[in-house]
């Protein structure tokens, strides 16, 4: 469901009780990510991680008038997952930085050539960045916002216990993991019976 105006911290409300949130959230994030070899991770998105996205942002713009928390909304909400869906940020890591700037050139496309895939079904592909294009001709960002569309069969087998896995398939990179435990717990959470 998206977040409501009216469920929005005030600024001097949020800034009372910014640090025990942000420490509900640290931890509820922990089982929302998954790790796509050493440089790729995935931080899926759910109404929680947006509300403290929208809280963090009207606090650092000092933003308190209804057309600027409108804009917030409006701009945040895309990004929770709505039941037949997972969206996620997606994060490019490279420590050392001339090495980012090589990889990055080398991994245009990486964020379409993710995907989820729900065992006995066919793979899902990312939708990528429909906010904004976030690749250029030299190379691609370090950060892409992705969206993964399951179908009702889909999330039928995966309620019924069927195996998930997910990962990246691209020239330069290819990585994939099974999701288990908690995350596949959280993702679940996620996601409508039928």
């Amino acid at each position: 469901m998206p977040i409501k105006r009216e469920s929005l911290l005030s600024l001097e409300s949020y800034a009372r009780e910014r640090s025990a949130f942000r420490a509900k959230v640290l931890a509820h994030k922990k089982n929302r990510t998954a790790h796509l070899g050493e440089h790729v991770t995935l931080h899926f998105e759910d109404e929680l991680t947006i509300r403290y996205q929208v809280q963090e942002m009207l606090r650092i713009e000092r933003i308190f008038e209804e057309e600027g928390i409108r804009g917030e909304l409006e701009a945040y909400n895309p990004l929770v997952p709505d039941g037949s869906n997972w969206k996620a940020t997606m994060l490019i890591e490279y420590p050392d930085a001339d090495e980012r700037r090589r990889m990055l050139a080398k991994l245009k496309g990486a964020e379409r050539a993710t995907w989820v895939q729900v065992e006995g079904c066919e793979r899902v592909a990312a939708i990528a960045d429909e906010d904004l294009e976030r690749e250029n001709e030299e190379k691609t960002s370090s950060v892409h916002f992705l969206r993964f569309e399951l179908d009702a069969k889909m999330r039928e087998r995966l309620h019924a216990g069927a195996a998930l896995s997910m990962g990246v398939d691209h020239p330069q990179y290819r990585a994939s993991v099974t999701v288990s435990g908690e995350v596949r717990a959280a993702l679940m959470a996620d996601l409508q019976k039928h």
